[in-house]
């Protein structure tokens, strides 16, 4: 059997990413973070074929520890302080996390397997983020970058790392650069989920209005789903590269609000909806969207979800479970 290590096991993609390969047979281990995390019973209820090992992106010695337990084929590196806003307060720690524990890790698994032609295949999570004020539309492998936060600035380096220790060591190293990919698992404090649940809640009765910083931002949104198995195609490739995984369609945060109200029963959006600067980032990335022509070429990948779909499951999502939530209470 395969073995694979996932870093950031808890979140989104690390959930879809580990049912992922145990149903392509893979023996499965979750790095985690910090002793009694709170996620770790959860995740074990919800999968109990993942092995957990401790470990810290912050910490060599333990990344050195975790390769050594699981003995894996393929790392996957998607731990990061991944919430833009939470960078900008805290930017250190996100480059320390999401910029540095690239380095880490790619030291760990050169001094676990070996400087050269090493076995450990290794996926590393890029961003839209890195090209921030883009400089072309839409954005591929060769459009430059340009971060508009302390998440983008660290991913970039992360993003640069992989290619030097691609380079320099003949690692069979990937980074996938992704753009936005949202579902019902994305967390409350991400603006996708955050509409979703509102407009949930707002249907129930259980709340009245939904906050918001900027709505005129345009992204390219796609289904997490879909998403990690063209993490999975990456690492099966003869040689390395970096992909943009896309679904080449740019939608507003205005048009994701006015269709998770509509599709909850709610069609005057704006009786609902206010916006307040607190929310406003000190620089915002205006427009992402990508072409993800290379994937679908080299990888034969392709987005199954679309974004009117992907709208309607997350709202579906909440609805199910605000309305479960007060029944109980």
């Amino acid at each position: 059997m395969p073995r694979a290590l996932i870093t950031g096991i808890t979140g989104q993609d690390g959930h879809h990413l580990a049912e992922f390969l145990h149903g392509k047979g893979y023996d499965v281990y979750g790095m985690i973070k910090g002793q009694n995390n709170p996620r770790a019973a959860k995740l074990q209820e919800e999968m109990p074929f993942v092995e957990l090992i401790p470990g810290d992106l912050a910490d060599l010695p333990s990344l050195v520890a975790a390769l050594q337990i699981a003995q894996p084929d393929e790392v996957y590196n998607l731990g990061a302080i991944s919430f833009v806003a939470l960078s900008f307060s805290q930017a250190e720690l996100t480059a320390n996390t999401t910029g540095l524990g690239v380095l880490r890790m790619l030291e760990a698994i050169r001094m676990v397997g070996g400087a050269q032609n090493n076995p450990i295949r290794f996926y590393q999570a890029s961003s839209s983020e890195m090209f921030g004020q883009v400089r072309e539309t839409p954005q591929t492998e060769l459009t430059p970058f340009h971060p508009r936060s302390p998440y983008g600035c660290a991913k970039v380096f992360g993003h640069d790392i992989v290619v030097n220790y691609r380079e320099s060591y003949d690692m069979h190293a990937s980074s996938g650069i992704l753009f936005n990919h949202e579902g019902p698992r994305r967390g409350i404090e991400f603006v996708t989920r955050k509409i979703s649940n509102a407009a949930a809640r707002v249907k129930l009765g259980l709340q009245h209005e939904l906050v918001m910083g900027t709505l005129d931002a345009k992204r390219d949104w796609g289904y997490a789903g879909d998403y990690v198995e063209a993490m999975w195609m990456m690492l099966q490739q003869d040689e390395p590269d970096d992909f943009v995984i896309s679904t080449g369609e740019t939608h507003t945060v205005q048009e994701f609000v006015e269709k998770a109200f509509a599709h909850a029963g709610l069609e005057d959006w704006e009786q609902y909806v206010r916006q307040d600067p607190k929310f406003f980032r000190p620089a915002e990335v205006d427009l992402l969207i990508g072409d993800s022509a290379k994937a679908k070429a080299v990888l034969g990948w392709e987005p199954k979800v679309g974004f009117d779909e992907l709208v309607k499951m997350m709202v579906d999502n909440d609805l199910a479970l605000e309305a479960a939530k007060a029944n109980r209470s």
